[in-house]
């Protein structure tokens, strides 16, 4: 069957990936509803660090195309920080070798460099990434999907054959493991801290190459984030004051002024991490059609106009 733009068309999914799915969509030329289980600001995508880089996503050659592909819009949005809630902000990726990176990113990141010795104690490279305020660009994407006649939803689904449109787009992360059904999405566990900015205006990311531990520190208008875990097939949605406390610690040892800032807030959000982003078209038996856009572990953000636009196309094969 093939489907036109015109076409009634329903994304399920009100994250990051599900609203950029659905201006994609909607700015096409589709009539787009889009069916949220809870408001935005309760996602998983609503708590997430929001610094554009590829992240326990796969496969990697796709995710670089898919996360190049959204960097071009990020930077056109970094023009109104304050509307869209993106800024090109600079910082280290700590354990990353210059060329590690050079061959896929180098020529669309201008200025990346070998971190020196006075900005990170181990290899890292310094590099002006789009760092998103999430909640701020959650907003402005369901504003831009109403602006070109889409209209969202709050709904739950429970399977997706009972959702009657000739399109159906499933963006439900995490939830696809009990809505496809797809055994194969877990969640990766993220716990961070939200603390008073004591002055940092940098971000930086590092892994420690014996325990693998995360630290990260992300400046928010208003705000630090500070990470954080990665920890596989764990549910738990509540914060744990342990980790937390060992989350400040790690950052603190990194810039030493975070120790005495005042906690602000907890956030906990479970990635929903696959072996593959599952980006695919459906042949459902009724004729009508079903893609698959979920899977996009910690890189969701990262990724998320280009695997929307693969997405479209898709859709309107």
């Amino acid at each position: 069957m093939e489907t036109e733009l015109g076409d009634e068309v329903v994304v399920v999914g009100g994250g990051v990936v599900g609203l950029t799915t659905a201006v994609v969509l909607a700015e096409r030329g589709g009539r787009v509803r889009l069916w949220a289980r809870e408001a935005a600001g309760r996602t998983t995508s609503a708590v997430a660090g929001g610094l554009w880089w590829p992240y326990r996503v796969e496969p990697v050659a796709l995710a670089r195309r898919w996360a190049l592909e959204s960097l071009d819009v990020y930077e056109e949005l970094a023009a109104r920080p304050d509307e869209s809630g993106v800024r090109m902000v600079e910082g280290v990726l700590g354990e990353t070798a210059l060329d590690e990176v050079d061959a896929w990113a180098a020529a669309r990141l201008p200025g990346l460099r070998a971190a020196r010795a006075d900005e990170y104690g181990g290899t890292g490279v310094w590099a002006r990434l789009p760092l998103i305020d999430m909640p701020a660009h959650l907003a402005w994407l369901r504003e831009r999907f109403a602006a070109a006649g889409g209209v969202l939803e709050e709904r739950a689904v429970h399977r997706l054959e009972e959702v009657e449109a000739p399109v159906v787009v499933n963006c439900t992360g995490l939830g696809a493991r009990e809505l496809v059904p797809d055994p194969s999405v877990r969640p990766v566990r993220g716990q961070l801290v939200v603390v008073e900015n004591p002055g940092v205006d940098t971000w930086l990311v590092s892994t420690d190459p014996v325990s693998g531990e995360m630290a990260y520190f992300l400046p928010q208008p208003g705000r630090l984030l500070l990470g954080g875990t990665a920890e596989e097939d764990v549910w738990e949605a509540e914060p744990d004051p342990t980790v937390a406390e060992a989350i400040v610690r790690r950052c603190a040892a990194l810039r030493p002024e975070i120790a005495g800032a005042r906690v602000l807030g907890h956030r906990v959000g479970l990635r929903p991490a696959r072996d593959a982003v599952r980006l695919e078209r459906v042949a459902l038996p009724d004729g009508r059609v079903l893609v698959h856009n979920y899977g996009h572990g910690g890189g969701g953000v990262t990724v998320a106009w280009g695997c929307a636009r693969e997405a479209a196309d898709l859709a309107s094969r």
